[in-house]
């Protein structure tokens, strides 16, 4: 049974059994039937959004920078408090700053195995990432699967926790409707390095790869894709709750994977690029 079918099962005024009961029983994430924001003071909330809206702009920005930049939006705000929000939004500049998503000290950080590799077809190597998703009275986080050659968006998934269930949601659900990639890259981040997503990993034979540490080019084409998603849909809606922003994330990865063109993949579409390739490496 798919996970879309196991949801379809949730019976919300069922007076017998709790959502929490039912979701375990069913063996489905609880934030993925919720979808409701992280929630938090309205003031704090606003600067986090204008942290956001910065670094999406300036990716190589870090806290000293950020803090900097806040005034100019009538914003005011320590670096020490800037650096703590960021961590807890996950965001890192190219170089230096707060954990992507907090590393931990017990799991094993794999090298990363891009460096001069040629990337020329796709399920050679796909790559994950998490990211800030700000609303109205709110914050979600989201996490991809993309396939790095043809930058098509293989699968996704909202949360409003970093618990690593949701990314392991969406690494299942890309291979069950794509195979499997010969590599997977990541940054450190505990919801990539944890048992259940590397445990996936290594029974499908899939070698793992991470970034370097605060290294944001390691794993730049879903960085791009992150700023692309926000400046294209996220920040034109004032997101009002968790089920708008699944629809405007969906509608917007639909367009992304089957109508915008690359000018690195020739002018063709994520989906073009992909599927062209796939079947002319079958027929080879």
């Amino acid at each position: 049974m798919s996970p879309a079918e196991r949801k379809a099962m949730i019976r919300k005024d069922d007076a017998d059994l709790s959502l929490s009961r039912q979701c375990k029983l069913l063996k489905i994430n609880r934030s993925s039937i919720y979808y409701t924001p992280v929630g938090i003071d309205p003031e704090t909330l606003k600067l986090m959004n204008e942290i956001d809206r910065t670094f999406t702009k300036y990716p190589f920005f870090g806290s000293r920078q950020i803090t900097a930049c806040l005034p100019r939006s009538g914003l005011h705000a320590g670096r020490h408090r800037v650096r703590r929000l960021m961590g807890m939004m996950g965001l890192q500049a190219i170089y230096k700053s707060p954990d992507t998503s907090k590393k931990h000290p017990q799991h094993m950080i794999y090298p990363y195995l891009l460096r001069k590799l040629s990337i020329t077809r796709p399920n050679q190597v796909w790559c994950s990432d998490i990211t800030y998703i700000p609303m109205q009275r709110g914050f979600l986080y989201l996490v991809a699967i993309m396939d790095w050659a043809t930058r098509k968006v293989l699968s996704w998934r909202l949360s409003n926790t970093m618990d690593a269930s949701f990314c392991v949601e969406a690494l299942n659900e890309a291979i069950l409707k794509y195979g499997k990639p010969e590599i997977m890259n990541t940054d450190q981040g505990a919801q990539f390095t944890g048992k259940d997503w590397i445990a996936i990993l290594t029974d499908a034979k899939i070698k793992i790869s991470m970034d370097g540490r605060g290294r944001y080019l390691d794993n730049i084409f879903i960085e791009r894709l992150w700023r692309s998603l926000k400046q294209e849909a996220v920040y034109l809606h004032e997101l009002l709750d968790g089920f708008q922003a699944r629809r405007v994330i969906k509608d917007w990865i639909g367009f992304y994977n089957t109508e915008r063109p690359h000018t690195a993949l020739d002018k063709q579409t994520p989906n073009s690029a992909y599927f062209s390739a796939i079947h002319i490496n079958q027929a080879a």
